[in-house]
């Protein structure tokens, strides 16, 4: 059998017909395919290398992903274990491959795209999912101080989900917290994913525990949302575990987690929005995203309000300084009406 680095060499020896293959929509530009994403979107988001020494290695400025092909056969396809994602790989490389390799499907112009809706790639994941409620994930968020998560159809769990070091390209699996990321209608567009000590000490000890996978950009991790009709006063923010902390103390408010600063920058607003809340982060990344968003939601008319964490963020709030202290904190930033109609009595 062969292993992880085997396989991205031999994909990496012919880059531009795996990019093709798996990311139709793009175009060659000098030794480099772009294109919008790994769910093989339009844009010039990604960039793969197709030459050299380090043919194969792409990167996604939007996302900040990364990785070589193999990665992106994993993420263009929504695969979790290992087995599939080699198996994937195998029976790529075991296809007919004329030279050239862009005809190997005939005219890149005339071909139509892979059929790999990036909603059900998504889906695949969160399907193979498990109830939250009494797992090690749930036990998690609640070291955290993060009560009643299981109560969030968003949160589900995966005992044993795979995880590739991107640097080293050694696989093992851990058990994670799997957030599903939605469009406003509710559909499913990609996951994010928590990879947990199997001990219950925190998180892996891994070079990236936390991970997206899917079609993120104007999409979030929806929390009490209503997805029919207006929904005339939300939180938006970044990080899970941040919002999820508002949730504890805000029950019923309508809250996502667009997971990273661009992302949230990039938030679609739902029809109706007249109060957004923007829960910031202590950092220049996270003034970038309530910059970009505080601005879309003017030009909608939208009134952009900012909620501040006494310490770096909510979820450090919650855990150092007790739900009181935030409770209080809050309702010195909320517009009455929305302290009265949501923060408890």
């Amino acid at each position: 059998m062969s292993s992880a680095s085997e396989l991205a060499d031999r994909l990496a020896r012919d880059a531009e017909a795996v990019c093709k293959h798996y990311l139709s929509v793009g175009r060659r530009a000098g030794d480099y395919w772009i294109v919008g994403d790994v769910a093989n979107s339009k844009g010039r988001s990604l960039f793969v290398r197709l030459t050299g020494s380090r043919a194969g290695k792409w990167s996604d400025a939007a996302t900040g992903q990364y990785g070589d092909l193999l990665d992106l056969v994993r993420e263009a396809c929504g695969l979790a274990d290992f087995r599939d994602v080699a198996d994937e790989a195998r029976l790529f490389l075991t296809e007919p491959q004329p030279i050239p390799a862009s005809s190997r499907r005939g005219d890149a112009h005339t071909a139509p795209p892979v059929d790999r809706p990036a909603d059900e790639r998504a889906r695949r994941l969160f399907r193979i999912t498990e109830p939250l409620s009494g797992s090690l994930a749930d036990s998690y968020l609640r070291q955290r101080g993060i009560l009643r998560a299981a109560l969030h159809q968003a949160l589900r769990f995966h005992p044993s989900c795979y995880y590739r070091d991107l640097v080293t390209g050694r696989t093992s699996t851990f058990p994670a917290l799997i957030a599903a990321v939605t469009d406003p209608s509710g559909v499913i567009t990609g996951v994010h994913r928590t990879w947990l000590d199997p001990q219950g000490k925190g998180k892996a000890q891994v070079a990236d525990p936390r991970r997206a996978l899917g079609r993120l950009l104007g999409n979030a991790v929806r929390f009490c949302f209503p997805f029919h009709g207006p929904v005339p006063v939300i939180v938006a923010g970044e990080g899970l575990e941040s919002i999820l902390s508002l949730a504890r103390v805000l029950p019923g408010m309508p809250m996502v987690s667009a997971l990273t600063a661009n992302h949230l920058a990039a938030f679609r607003l739902p029809d109706g929005c007249r109060r957004l809340y923007i829960a910031a982060d202590a950092d220049a990344a996270g003034r970038h995203g309530i910059e970009g968003l505080s601005r879309r939601a003017q030009a909608l008319g939208t009134l952009p309000l900012v909620l501040a964490p006494e310490l770096g963020d909510f979820n450090e709030d919650l855990r150092r300084l007790g739900p009181e202290r935030l409770i209080a904190n809050l309702k010195a930033q909320l517009a009455p009406e929305d302290a009265l109609a949501f923060l408890p009595a």
